[in-house]
């Protein structure tokens, strides 16, 4: 019996998913249907029965549910549904194993459904993984230090001491509390973010990690972007998108 979540706001969509589901004669059991990005994160902190599916809606109520793998470790592949074409590319970024435009028919349903059965080998060991990170077990993956380059030296600074994470040129760079500059050892802020606690770092935007604890304080941007200012300095502002603003202020009034 496959365990699957909806994440999708309007109501017609739902149900031509569940109907599209119950035509390919699926056998399936609904775990959740969700329908913003702040209910996603909420049930997806809380939960504590693993999942094997998630259909994703991209545009919701409360921003885009890419949002959501900014907050919470997700490793469970997902179907991305969409009315718009322009997300593909950044889907990928995103466990996707297919991206289907709305209305889903029957046919292209059954072939994701496929490409997922072929897949879900290569996803077995993150959905351990996964149930580790989300029940709060001591073998977790989380990063309690970083390490970092000087020089010719490799040097190991504990997480907390991080007061943000940015890219330049292809790099990534760490600034601690008294605002040293090093190299950090990782390959891009995805994968970085993936291994650090979502209740201390927040993926501000493409180029920025922010630690909370080193937020000095925060504003109303431009109407709909908030800019952050930290305590440590930064060679930009801290411009958090639109797309973003409703889950940085959940996550730092909630968590």
């Amino acid at each position: 019996m496959l365990k699957v979540v909806i994440i999708e706001d309007e109501q017609p969509a739902i149900e031509n998913l569940l109907y599209a589901l119950n035509n390919i004669e699926l056998e399936y059991n609904i775990a959740g249907i969700l329908k913003s990005v702040k209910e996603s994160i909420t049930w997806f902190n809380e939960r504590v029965t693993e999942i094997d599916l998630i259909f994703m809606d991209i545009q919701l109520t409360d921003g885009l549910s890419f949002n959501i793998f900014k907050s919470v470790n997700i490793y469970t592949p997902v179907i991305f549904t969409t009315a718009y074409d322009k997300y593909l590319q950044t889907s990928l970024e995103y466990n996707a194993i297919d991206y289907l435009m709305k209305p889903i028919g029957n046919d292209k349903l059954r072939q994701s459904l496929t490409k997922f059965n072929n897949l879900k080998t290569h996803f077995t060991a993150n959905y351990l993984q996964t149930s580790h990170v989300q029940n709060g077990d001591s073998n977790t993956i989380l990063k309690d230090r970083i390490i970092v380059k000087k020089g010719v030296e490799f040097q190991s600074i504990k997480a907390e001491d991080v007061a943000y994470f940015y890219t330049e040129h292809k790099l990534i760079f760490l600034v601690d509390k008294e605002g040293k500059k090093y190299m950090a050892h990782a390959s891009n802020l995805t994968d970085l973010m993936l291994q650090l606690n979502k209740k201390i770092f927040f993926r501000a935007n493409r180029k920025y990690i922010i630690n909370i604890n080193f937020i000095k304080k925060y504003k109303p941007f431009d109407r709909v972007k908030v800019e952050v200012e930290l305590c440590v300095h930064s060679p930009e502002s801290v411009v958090i998108s639109q797309e973003n603003s409703s889950s940085f202020k959940y996550w730092i009034e909630n968590l």
